[in-house]
């Protein structure tokens, strides 16, 4: 008898990796890579501002990378000759404008008002539309959410470093805060950076998108607890503030029984890291407790932080309308502070000679704006991120009963919104992070205003 050889018959799981090693699947894979190239120039503004360079003028890497997005949008937009946005992202995105308009035009002198126009303008209208156009699917989204958190552990490992050899910038006379690669004269950044990171990959695990591989939600959850470490040896108070705001607010639109075990997860890596190991743990204690501490034997950076609100608060008061001017709090800080207010705060370490760094904003993003745009230039920001905000959480509520919404995407919209309106309670624009606050405001916008089927699962 002679014996019929025929060939096995291939199994279900053998025929999609035959059919990725296919050229039609491969070209099918290059096709799809290449129509996603717009996001190149939004990737590339997330990681440059990584890269140091010197602060004495002009734009970073970073700010160069978000003008070429807003150019690629802007030539997108010519040649496919579409609407850009609907009436009401338009207005939502590009109200802030008539403030920095108002501001500029009214001020002593205009002409030195043009570069904070400029610059607010770029951070709160230009990026963010950018951001919200060039974003087709929630795909797009995860890809730059995916490079915040890259950010973030670069920048946390760096920063770890610092605090283990010393050789982070100077906090209560020891080389120890960590600030990576951003130098004692932008002790936030770092901070800033490992935020973003954390509440992207908090978000993810909380809401892993069903697509993903099976690895992504555990090491999601891990680099979230991790990216604590860096948080905590930034001494940032503000921060540490807002990232807990944040994380709560992901916690309650999570549900229930998983924002009890998530609580309970941070619980114990909190007990662990700080008093297990006693990472920063006196130097943590200190640095929170300083916060209330301004009536004896206050901590230089309160007292000094206050005064500067006290003198935002009388700038308005004689300007309430307008405020005195974009770019216009440090000529009039002397004629409204009190005489309690430092010339400078000391910087050094992290490789940096000791330097008086001027104390040339409030440090609170909403007494500036008060300050220098009065209640126009406030209602109009605030009235903005405020539209933002509740678009974002209400989308998120909504799409928690459809089985095709991009819950993760949402998640980290409105953790990344809820961060920024916190932390600007006590921070304001300035340093290279400063565009990743327009790259925030644009998540956040196109998960709140784009068309629901932009949303959806990819």
């Amino acid at each position: 008898m002679t014996a019929v050889l025929t060939p096995p018959v291939p199994s279900p799981a053998a025929e999609p990796r035959a059919a990725a090693r296919s050229p039609w699947a491969a070209w099918a894979a290059w096709a799809a890579w290449r129509s996603r190239w717009p996001l190149l120039p939004l990737v590339a503004t997330v990681l440059l501002p990584a890269l140091p360079y010197g602060t004495s003028g002009g734009g970073g890497p970073a700010d160069v990378a978000s003008g070429i997005a807003v150019l690629v949008c802007v030539g997108r937009l010519l040649y496919l000759r579409q609407r850009p946005l609907s009436a009401t992202a338009a207005l939502v995105l590009g109200l802030p404008a008539v403030g920095f308009a108002v501001a500029t035009v009214t001020a002593a002198d205009p002409a030195a008002a043009l570069p904070g126009l400029v610059r607010y303008l770029q951070v709160f209208v230009l990026v963010p539309a950018a951001v919200f156009l060039l974003l087709r699917d929630a795909y797009g989204f995860r890809i730059v959410a995916g490079s915040l958190v890259l950010l973030a552990v670069v920048q946390g490992v760096t920063g770890v470093h610092q605090y283990v050899t010393g050789t982070g910038a100077s906090y209560m006379g020891e080389d120890v805060r960590a600030v990576g690669t951003f130098g004692p004269s932008d002790v936030m950044g770092m901070a800033t950076v490992v935020a973003y990171g954390l509440l992207a990959a908090a978000a993810c695990a909380l809401r892993t998108p069903r697509s993903a591989p099976a690895w992504l939600r555990p090491c999601a959850a891990v680099l979230a607890v991790v990216l604590i470490v860096p948080l905590t040896l930034s001494f940032s108070r503000g921060v540490w503030i807002a990232t807990a705001a944040a994380v709560l607010v992901s916690l309650a639109l999570s549900g229930r029984r998983q924002a009890v075990t998530s609580l309970a997860v941070l619980g114990a890596a909190g007990v662990v890291l700080v008093g297990g190991f006693g990472i920063g743990s006196e130097m943590v204690a200190d640095r929170a407790a300083s916060v209330t501490r301004v009536t004896s034997t206050p901590d230089r950076s309160v007292s000094d932080r206050y005064a500067m609100w006290s003198a935002a608060g009388a700038m308005w008061r004689e300007q309430p309308a307008a405020g005195v001017g974009l770019k216009g709090f440090p000529d009039h800080r002397d004629g409204h502070a009190s005489i309690g207010l430092s010339s400078g705060s000391d910087t050094a370490g992290a490789g940096q000679e000791f330097r008086r760094q001027a104390l040339l904003s409030p440090h609170n993003m909403y007494l500036l704006v008060l300050g220098e745009q009065g209640l126009i230039g406030l209602t109009t920001l605030v009235g903005s991120w405020a539209a933002i905000l509740v678009g974002a959480i209400r989308r998120l509520w909504l799409a928690r009963s459809r089985a095709n919404a991009a819950l993760d995407c949402g998640l980290v919209a409105v953790a990344l919104m809820t961060w920024q309106s916190v932390n600007f309670l006590y921070a304001d624009i300035g340093g290279p992070t400063t565009v990743l606050g327009g790259v925030v405001l644009g998540l956040a916008a196109w998960w709140a205003l784009a068309e629901p089927n932009r949303v959806s699962a990819a």
